[in-house]
């Protein structure tokens, strides 16, 4: 049975080859918040979501398939989780009647198989009679096929013949099989044979039409039905997140996703999601507008935002990819073939090497790995040297990403290289500033505006001593 409910012409399989960076990605974006919000503490749909999130879907077709999915099962969350509920119950009922399966007696093992299968089709009825009740309140394609899927192949016909096999697997009537004698008369070439009809008489029986070949045919279901619903964990997740930010009145959109080879990145009101629920509230929004932009660098006052604003866009670049809502009143942006990080690290307590070192090192694993069309969020890169070799390798390093066709946002104090490349390419690239008002109080809105010199460090200064430097 194929759910189709994560792609339109494939299930999902969770067995997937995780991405060389995802470890730094879910540390430099905060995704564990993102992911405890879906799962709820469930570990199923928390190992669901993660892997379908950072999986990333690359066709804007795909990515619109899904949103309409997570549109139904927010209209319709109820029945959406009374099915899920139902493949819980599944596997509930294999949990404790699957102990007989695990006996060395043949007799349990068989036995146990059976009531584990009787238990499916009860609830594969019950899913059916769901999929009838309900079935013309869903609109996307997704759903409509899925529940066209159960009503076809769960019909009464089928579930009587499964329920006849069952019956006959019992072998209430004993058990026909054949043998051969082999070597120091043991038996060999054991075969299970089609009990004879016992309604017949003998005379029947020896000259009744014989089968020519005895077959056994599997049916098209290479799959249980609660093992296709497992799809449904990743959207169970969605609709957990959803309400928690419906809660905190934390607004959402779905976003508009362009192709692999333009280049988009236009939103309002985007904030941080995962700092929203940290903070279990509101927090700030931009706006900003990239199109046709390989290169947006961010710079301005310490502490006003620019970090927080930087991952608003790694988070939402990534939801847009898993067909999910974000966390903006409009985001559309092109997609991406990759999502890359390259964030500040603490000094190396070890001291086995320098922070530039350390930089560059994983500098150079980003390179070997990214591909054209990918995104790359750097913060407070190449700061750990001085302004001018520091600006320098930062120059060197972005001329050749954005010459691949990777596009890059820049969080960044290095003054020297920020104003050289607003000199160069003021016309090509997008500069934003971090908000702050006359009196230092920092608004935490990211705005267009030339690098200043400074990133007035004497404001903190005053406001953690209270007097001037």
């Amino acid at each position: 049975m194929k759910a189709f409910l994560l792609y339109r012409d494939r299930d999902f399989s969770s067995e997937r080859t995780s991405a060389p960076n995802e470890t730094e990605l879910a540390q430099d974006l905060h995704l564990n918040v993102l992911f405890d919000a879906m799962a709820l503490g469930d570990k199923f749909i928390l190992e669901v979501s993660r892997n379908v999130v950072l999986s990333r879907l690359r066709d804007s077709q795909a990515i619109l398939y899904r949103q309409d999915i997570i549109k139904d099962c927010l209209k319709n969350s109820s029945v959406v989780r009374e099915i899920y509920a139902l493949a819980l119950e599944s596997l509930e009922c294999e949990r404790k009647l699957s102990w007989g399966i695990f006996s060395r007696y043949p007799s349990s093992i068989l036995g146990g198989s059976i009531s584990v299968l009787e238990a499916f089709v009860e609830i594969l009825k019950r899913l059916r009679s769901l999929a009838e009740v309900h079935s013309s309140a869903f609109q996307s394609e997704g759903f409509r096929q899925f529940f066209r899927m159960l009503m076809t192949e769960l019909s009464d016909s089928y579930i009587a013949v499964v329920k006849d096999h069952l019956k006959h697997l019992r072998f209430k009537g004993g058990v026909l099989i054949s043998a051969e004698l082999g070597k120091g008369s043991q038996g060999t070439r054991y075969v299970l044979r089609k009990p004879c009809n016992v309604k017949k008489g003998f005379i029947q029986r020896v000259f009744s039409k014989k089968q020519l070949v005895y077959t056994f045919h599997i049916p098209d279901r290479d799959e249980s039905g609660a093992k296709a619903l497992s799809e449904l964990a990743f959207y169970l997740g969605c609709m957990n997140l959803h309400a928690r930010l419906v809660e905190i009145t934390a607004h959402v959109c779905f976003p508009v996703p362009a192709g692999l080879e333009v280049r988009m990145h236009t939103f309002t009101g985007l904030y941080d999601l995962c700092l929203a629920l940290s903070e279990g509230r509101s927090v700030v929004e931009n706006d900003l507008n990239a199109d046709n932009r390989n290169l947006v660098v961010i710079t301005g006052a310490n502490q006003g935002g620019k970090s927080t604003f930087l991952r608003g866009i790694g988070v939402a670049q990534l939801m847009m990819q898993a067909g999910m809502f974000v966390g903006a009143s409009r985001f559309c942006s092109n997609v991406c073939d990759g999502i890359f990080t390259h964030y500040k690290r603490e000094e190396d307590v070890t001291m086995k090497s320098g922070k530039l070192d350390e930089e560059l090192k994983r500098m150079s694993a980003i390179v070997d790995k990214v591909t054209p069309n990918s995104i790359l969020l750097l913060n407070e890169s190449f700061a750990s040297t001085n302004e001018k070799e520091g600006s320098e390798v930062a120059r060197q390093v972005l001329s050749a990403l954005l010459d691949a066709g990777i596009k890059i946002f820049f969080v960044t104090h290095l003054h020297k290289f920020a104003q050289e490349s607003y000199e160069r390419q003021k016309k090509k690239a997008v500069f934003l500033r971090a908000g702050r008002k006359a009196d230092g109080e920092r608004t935490f809105k990211i705005l267009e505006g030339e690098p200043l010199q400074t990133s007035f460090g004497e404001d903190l200064y005053r406001n953690i001593f209270g007097v001037d430097n």
